[in-house]
């Protein structure tokens, strides 16, 4: 199945992959990142699945969200009749994690067909599974679940299934909860009264997005994607729910991104924050303080959700991948690597969270100073870049401008609150990472900054200049950057990372053209003062989007196909990101067309 087929649904805390056909074919639980119970998304139906659609089979002829919501409703079109499936997990209020299905019968008479295949550990246990008064449980080590339904059913092979019929007006429902095997099983939630709880929860938040700009309606759907990767209890978002879809359809690229990197919560926290989100940005800097350390060379790229940092990457050799696309991989090597461009994102979370509440808490000012000073010994150091690349160390150009954001940031909350630095030393730093980087990173018979010093190589990352505030957006050097990027890192109009091969990443294969680097160059020519030709290229890259609106981390021209993790917090960031852009650049030139 496309991954444009796919549903997300999720509590805040966990989440799940619903098919057109009707089969939840991904869901972990009781958290993003713990071993799946349904691993059918990279494998086959009898590596968990949870199935509900007409007898027959089929694909829904309508989905949508709820509005405001991440309630999923599908309607299915029979010969007999016609049902809808609502999908939702409702928010959790310190209960456990449930997974609801209501049908409904809309038209007629239709035949339907129930099959909860639970395999947990990524696919690889059959539990036992028994009938209940109210329904049937399954147990696997530390995991139960338990299916309530008034529906009778059967257990044949560790799979509970059902044949039933719907007719106009009658509803049928379906509760999975899960709860560790050893305590007791939790009571049981009525679907109708969850639904209504969820719907009203949901409209709530969406209600609050203060963003009246452009593309309104893509951006808050683009918010409710990165609240439901957002983690109710911890703070920290998550890249995307799922692990290991291919940037490549039958390639090696394949990786584990249930976990929070820093970079993308940061540009993730601006965008809720412009949008009236303060919520989110103060639970992701109270995260960022707790996996902290008082060593600032102990600070990594990407932690686990509740701030874990061993993500020991291993390989699931019993699951095939996603279309043939393997190894299937848990856990992620690069949370080891030396990537200079973090503390870059530490530093902008301080400064927004400083600028939020109004203050630096001076017991904290010493912890930040410490990362700036040890920023001061490393920046001139080769690193390994944004892209976890697997390859050599470089000196990459957006690594430097990042350690450049470090002194610029440290510099102005320091004057801002009037806080105990080195000034004259931070900027002095600043001003020396700015010549290097305008003169080492800069390639004059091309005119664009370029992947890494000395390198002919380019690098969509670059685009960030003008974002992060290092030059001008209409300054000539960022113009001629556009272009060069959009010319040689473009195909069919979009953006790749960088050339896979010019680029030594460690890696074969190569991989899709990626839509956070689209957004960026939307972005880019924004601050450009190109406003049309940024709607233009803005409106083509969300137009990837399924008919729910959801992206995946890389589009694949050749086969004109979403791939990679789905759905992608990079992807729905930056999207907002460059809507705010055309945003602002429409607001100045109103103001510079307007008459004296």
């Amino acid at each position: 199945m496309l991954l444009e087929d796919y549903g997300l649904i999720g509590d805040m805390q966990s989440a799940a992959l619903v098919g057109r056909d009707g089969s939840v074919d991904w869901l972990c639980l009781p958290r993003f990142d713990a071993p799946s119970c349904f691993t059918a998304l990279l494998g086959e139906a009898r590596n968990g699945r949870w199935l509900l659609a007409p007898a027959g089979g089929g694909r829904a002829t309508a989905r949508r969200y709820r509005p405001g919501t991440l309630v999923l409703e599908s309607e299915y079109e029979t010969p007999d009749g016609a049902v809808r499936v609502t999908d939702f997990m409702p928010p959790r209020l310190q209960g456990p994690p449930r997974l609801m299905r209501i049908v409904e019968g809309l038209r007629g008479r239709v035949p339907m067909r129930m099959e909860l295949t639970l395999r947990p550990d990524y696919g690889s246990i059959r539990p036992w599974v028994e009938l209940a008064v109210d329904g049937a449980i399954a147990t696997a080590g530390p995991d139960a679940f338990r299916l309530s339904t008034p529906l009778p059913l059967t257990v044949e092979d560790g799979t509970a299934s059902a044949d039933f019929v719907v007719v106009e007006g009658a509803r049928e429902r379906l509760t999975l909860t899960w709860h560790l095997s050893y305590e007791q099983t939790p009571p049981v939630e009525d679907a109708d009264s969850a639904l209504a709880r969820t719907k009203e929860w949901w409209r709530e938040w969406s209600g609050r997005c203060t963003y009246d700009g452009a593309y309104r309606d893509e951006v808050l759907t683009s918010l409710v994607a990165l609240k439901a990767m957002a983690s109710e209890t911890t703070g920290a978002l998550i890249a995307a729910p799922t692990t290991s879809l291919p940037e490549e359809i039958g390639g090696v690229r394949n990786w584990d991104y249930r976990y929070c990197w820093l970079r993308d919560s940061v540009l993730a926290l601006e965008a809720l924050l412009d949008s009236g989100y303060t919520a989110e940005a103060i639970a992701f800097r109270d995260f960022l303080l707790r996996v902290g350390t008082g060593d600032p060379r102990q600070i990594q790229i990407m932690y686990g959700i509740g701030g874990e940092r061993r993500l020991t990457e291993f390989e699931l050799p019993h699951l095939p991948g996603y279309e043939g696309s393997s190894p299937v991989r848990v856990g992620n090597a690069a949370s080891e690597q030396f990537q200079l461009d973090v503390y870059g994102e530490v530093a902008a979370v301080v400064y927004i969270g400083a600028e939020l509440i109004g203050r630096v808490e001076r017991r904290l000012w010493p912890r930040w100073r410490a990362i700036v000073d040890h920023v001061t010994g490393i920046w001139r150091e080769p690193d390994d870049g944004i892209w976890e690349s697997r390859g050599p160390r470089r000196r990459y150009t957006y690594s430097k401008v990042m350690a450049w954001v470090v002194f610029d940031r440290a510099v102005r909350i320091a004057e801002q609150f009037e806080l105990d630095a080195p000034l004259d030393r931070w900027r002095a730093e600043r001003d020396e990472i700015h010549r290097e980087v305008c003169e080492r990173g800069w390639d004059p018979e091309r005119r664009t900054f370029t992947q890494y010093y000395g390198s002919r190589a380019l690098d969509a990352s670059v685009l960030n200049i003008p974002l992060v505030g290092f030059l001008p957006g209409d300054d000539e050097r960022v113009t001629g950057t556009i272009d060069a990027v959009a010319k040689e890192l473009g195909r069919d109009g979009f953006v790749s990372r960088y050339s896979t091969a010019e680029t030594d990443d460690g890696l074969p294969g190569d991989e899709g053209q990626f839509l956070a680097c689209s957004f960026w160059l939307a972005a880019a020519l924004a601050h450009n003062g190109r406003v049309a030709e940024a709607r233009a290229l803005f409106e083509r890259v969300a137009g990837l989007a399924n008919d729910l609106g959801l992206l995946a981390e890389e589009y694949d021209v050749a086969r004109r196909r979403q791939v990679g993790n789905f759905p992608q917090a990079f992807s729905h960031l930056t999207l907002i990101v460059a809507a705010q852009a055309i945003t602002a650049a429409e607001a100045r030139a109103a103001v510079a067309a307007a008459p004296a």
